[in-house]
C-alpha cells in the first residue's frame, strides 16, 4: 500500500507580485492560482478586474496584505476600446446587445471636444453590473434577475484621458483616474454625448498607484504562464519577481527611527520624531533600512504606529 501523497508545504512569503491577469478570469480566480503557485501562506488582491479586463492585478503577499488598502485607494491608468454605435446590457463586449445606433459622421476634433468634457471631476452613476451593494445584495446579482435599482451618482476623477485611435466605429483611450470609477460607465456616458452609444471591447489597466507607466514604459508584469516557466527553473528564480512591500508605498514620505523611539514605537506609544512629516502617513524605517510599517501623524506632532509588518 503507498503512502499518502503530502501536501507542499504553504510559505511565509511577503511582498507583492504585479501580475498580468488573463482575460476571462475573475480576479479572485488569478489570486488564487498565485497563491497556489509560490505556495503562499497568505496572500491577497487590490482591486478587482472584470473577467473581461487584462493587466496589472498586484498579488500581496503576506503582511503585505496589511497594505493592500493603500493601493485600493489610488489611482489607476487603463486602455481602453470601445465600440461605437451599440449599447449592452453590462456595458461591455461580455453582455447582451440592448440597443444600436448609427455612428454619425465624426471627425477627430469633435471627438477631442467631446472626449475634453470627461477630464477632470466628473459624476458617475455606478453600473449595475457592479460589485457594489445594495441592501446587502450586489449590484450584479440583482442584474442578473433583471431587477435595477436607483444608484447615487459618485464624484470621480480623471487626470487625463487621451485618443490613441479614432477608426469607423473604434475608439482607443489611454486614460489615468482616481479611485472608484468605473471605464464603463466612462465609455457609456461618452457614446451618449457623441449620439451613439458605446459599449467596452478591450480593457488593460496598466497602472495601479506607484506601479504608473513612465516615459511610455509599462511598469514589469507576469503573467501566470510566465510565472510557471520561471517556476520549472526552481522557486529561487520564482520568488525574484517577489518586489518589496514598501515599493508600493513610494508616494508617502519616509521617517527613520533611532534605537530609543524604535523602543517605544514596539510597545504602541507614539514618539515625537525629529524631521517627521508634519501631517498624513508616512513609512517608518529602522537600523539598515528595515522597513517597519506605517504611521500617522498625530494631531500634537507625535508619530504614531499604524500599520506595522516588521518586528521591532
Amino acid at each position: 500500500m503507498s503512502e499518502p501523497r503530502k501536501k507542499n508545504p504553504l510559505r511565509p512569503l511577503n511582498g507583492i507580485v504585479l501580475l498580468d491577469k488573463a482575460k476571462g478570469i475573475s480576479s479572485n480566480h488569478a489570486l488564487q492560482q498565485v497563491k497556489r503557485l509560490f505556495q503562499a501562506e497568505k496572500a491577497g488582491h487590490t482591486g478587482s478586474l472584470d473577467p473581461l479586463a487584462t493587466g496589472m492585478l498586484p498579488i500581496c503577499f503576506g503582511k503585505a496584505t496589511r497594505v493592500s488598502g493603500l493601493l485600493l485607494d489610488s489611482d489607476k491608468s487603463y486602455a481602453v476600446c470601445a465600440r461605437l454605435g451599440q449599447r449592452t446590457d453590462t456595458g461591455d463586449a461580455d453582455g447582451e446587445v440592448i440597443e444600436e445606433r448609427p455612428v454619425p459622421a465624426l471627425d477627430r476634433a469633435e471627438v477631442e471636444a467631446v472626449v475634453a468634457r470627461f477630464i477632470g471631476d466628473v459624476e458617475q452613476i455606478p453600473p449595475m453590473y457592479s460589485a457594489l451593494k445594495h441592501n446587502g445584495q450586489r449590484l450584479y446579482e440583482l442584474a442578473r434577475k433583471g431587477v435595477e435599482v436607483e444608484r447615487p451618482a459618485r464624484r470621480v476623477r480623471f487626470d487625463w484621458i487621451v485618443i490613441d485611435r479614432f477608426e469607423g466605429n473604434e475608439l482607443c483611450l489611454s486614460l489615468r483616474c482616481s479611485k472608484g470609477t468605473y471605464v464603463r460607465t466612462l465609455v457609456e456616458d461618452m457614446g451618449e454625448a457623441l449620439g451613439c452609444g458605446a459599449h467596452v471591447t478591450m480593457l488593460r489597466r496598466i497602472g495601479v498607484g506607484p506601479f504608473m507607466p513612465a516615459d511610455g514604459q509599462v511598469p514589469e508584469m507576469h503573467t501566470f504562464d510566465a510565472l510557471q516557466r520561471l517556476l520549472e527553473e526552481g522557486r529561487e528564480a520564482l520568488d525574484r519577481v517577489i518586489l518589496p512591500t514598501d515599493s508600493a508605498l513610494t508616494a508617502y514620505p519616509a521617517i527613520t527611527l533611532d534605537a530609543d523611539s524604535m523602543h517605544h514605537i514596539r510597545h504602541g506609544h507614539p514618539v515625537f520624531v525629529a524631521n517627521a512629516p508634519t501631517k498624513g502617513w508616512f513609512r517608518i524605517y529602522g537600523a539598515d533600512d528595515l522597513f517597519l510599517g506605517m504611521g500617522e501623524v498625530l494631531d500634537d506632532g507625535r508619530v504614531a504606529p499604524r500599520r506595522m509588518l516588521a518586528s521591532l
